[in-house]
């Protein structure tokens, strides 16, 4: 067996244990807040530290946060949206149904 279809079988397994599709839509989420954050920041010509004062946290929490490591609560999304001057928007959406 190649070392493409290794990798592809443990992720199966892996995917297929209890929790594995909750966690990896977790992360996947957190990696997406954070990259749009990291947008909105570098478009203002802000550093990681100028946020993080006007947001009221630390740049080392700014840095996890833009790097996927932590799914902020939604007051930590709100005062960086404030902070940020955008609007904070959360919504339901349908899924993709398409195969």
């Amino acid at each position: 067996m190649g070392e493409r279809a290794e990798w592809t079988a443990m992720r199966d397994r892996r995917m297929a244990e209890p929790g594995a599709v909750e966690a990896y839509d977790a992360a996947r989420l957190a990696f997406e807040l954070g990259r749009a954050v990291r947008e909105l920041r570098e478009r203002r010509g802000w550093s990681q530290t100028q946020l993080a004062q006007a947001a009221g946290m630390t740049q080392s929490a700014v840095a996890r946060f833009e790097a996927g490591g932590t799914v902020p609560t939604l007051p930590v999304l709100e005062r960086l949206a404030a902070s940020l001057d955008v609007i904070l928007k959360v919504s339901f959406e349908p899924r993709d149904t398409a195969a």
